[in-house]
């Protein structure tokens, strides 16, 4: 295939695009296929010579397709969604044309300028004071990286780096344990150790950390002769969206000199609007903030947005400049890849200029606020049904349920594959101290007040044959 030829399959896979998204409802969400079924579709071995685009597409048809699980489905109430609005499906199609490596300011000024500017963007419509300063991240696994490195080097003096782990004292790193997966690797990677990560227990509906234990835990640290090096906090937690109380942590952290990052990967998208805002009071106070755009607010994945106060702490973790990758003659600019750990770069900004400016601030509130509703509405439903049981109460628009009565987790777990193997609509699982419940989030771009009915529809119809 060549550049002549482009326009052609251009045109086919934007009709296809239009095709595909608008006829969603009729598909099941999760992908209908047995293990090994696309592996076995697919040849042994490369071909030798090309073969026509239109025997690929109707590969593509034939063999991908029904392995795909739709993210995009707008009755996806599993994970927390990875949207994909239309603007921003252009901005990935310019940049993926356009393919620049955007690791340094002359490797793309655009890129670079447009990424300050948009985080300083992103910055105001969720709140953030002035004194935060923002890069783009693939995702939070990589900012909350990020984050737990440059604690590790603040709490030893910025020595880890340089002399490496073995002979340093042992560090400590606080959270929940309502946090995400992702923090845990963080601290594997950074050479901290699983043993080294303390997860303190939670109270309240929210299940938020409890911020009485975290000073225990830091001064009975500090006495044994540990190093206290940082606190996680979380907004909006995978599992039932725990909330952590950034104001008592932060006021801890100052105390003893500790840096806190806040993980907000999906509800910090909410935060555009401001009532919600009450779920991270006090994060002004931290040290670095992360939330993904990829997320809630419809940006195409991959798209992160990560804050820091002082982003000479973050560089001076992260930055290596060998001569290669100096910039002369331009005093003062930003190379972005010293704020990130790979140092290729994406053009990832693009996307929320055309998504932002498609959509307005308020556009967006209003997508986000339907979500909270309408799930919140469906929950109240769902509570007056016959055997339903709400067990957690919902924080924006997650809430968690299950059967109730005898033998109840395997009757749950029952209703939830029963639901999955249907196909009207897409659920997962978590615990709650330690019973099995089914979660229900919503935050697909494009879901309506419809797809709310038809979830409670299966929902009770199948609760009603197990």
């Amino acid at each position: 295939m060549d550049w002549q030829a482009f326009p052609r399959w251009g045109r086919k896979v934007a009709d296809w695009a239009a095709a595909y998204h608008g006829g969603l409802r009729d598909r099941p969400v999760r992908a209908p296929l047995d293990p090994g079924a696309t592996l076995r579709a697919l040849p042994a071995a490369p071909p030798e010579a090309p073969e026509p685009m239109e025997t690929i597409w109707q590969d593509f048809e034939r063999i991908v397709m029904p392995g795909i699980t739709h993210w995009q489905h707008p009755r996806f109430f599993a994970y927390f969604n990875s949207n994909a609005a239309p603007a921003s499906v252009l901005a990935e199609y310019l940049a993926a044309t356009i393919a620049p490596q955007c690791m340094l300011w002359q490797t793309s000024p655009a890129a670079t300028e447009m990424e300050t500017r948009m985080m300083e963007w992103l910055a105001q419509a969720v709140g953030l004071p002035t004194g935060f300063h923002g890069v783009i991240q693939d995702s939070a696994s990589s900012a909350t990286l990020a984050a737990v490195l440059t604690m590790r080097e603040r709490a030893l003096g910025w020595a880890g780096n340089a002399q490496g782990l073995p002979g340093q004292k042992h560090l400590r790193i606080y959270c929940s344990s309502e946090v995400h997966s992702s923090i845990d690797r963080a601290i594997w990677v950074a050479g901290i150790g699983q043993d080294n990560l303390v997860k303190l227990p939670v109270q309240g509906p929210l299940r938020a950390m409890d911020a009485f234990a975290l000073e225990r835990a830091i001064e009975q640290d500090k006495a044994e002769g540990v190093v206290p090096a940082g606190i996680v906090a979380c907004t909006g937690a995978t599992g039932m969206g725990a909330c952590d109380n950034v104001a008592a942590i932060c006021e801890v952290a100052r105390k003893h000199g500790l840096y806190v990052h806040v993980d907000a990967a999906w509800a910090g998208s909410a935060m555009l609007c401001p009532e919600f805002r009450e779920l991270w009071t006090g994060v002004e106070q931290a040290d670095s903030v992360v939330f993904n755009p990829h997320k809630w607010m419809g940006a195409q994945f991959d798209c992160s947005a990560h804050f820091v106060r002082a982003p000479e702490d973050l560089t001076r973790t992260l930055a290596i400049q060998p001569e290669y990758l100096r910039t002369h003659g331009a005093d003062g600019v930003i190379d972005y890849s010293e704020w990130s750990i790979p140092l290729g770069r994406r053009f990832r900004a693009l996307k929320l200029w055309f998504l932002i400016r498609a959509h307005g601030l308020e556009g967006l509130r209003g997508m986000i606020r339907n979500h909270v509703a309408w799930s919140r509405a469906l929950c109240e439903r769902l509570r007056d049904a016959p055997g339903i049981e709400i067990v957690t109460e919902p924080v924006l628009s997650l809430f968690t349920f299950r059967l109730s009565g005898e033998d109840a987790e395997t009757r749950t777990l029952a209703l939830l594959q029963r639901i999955n193997d249907d196909g009207r609509i897409y659920l997962t699982q978590t615990k709650v101290d330690g019973q099995l419940v089914i979660r229900f989030q919503a935050g697909q771009f494009c879901a309506e007040a419809r797809d709310f009915d038809t979830a409670f529809d299966t929902i009770t119809e199948l609760a009603g044959k197990v």
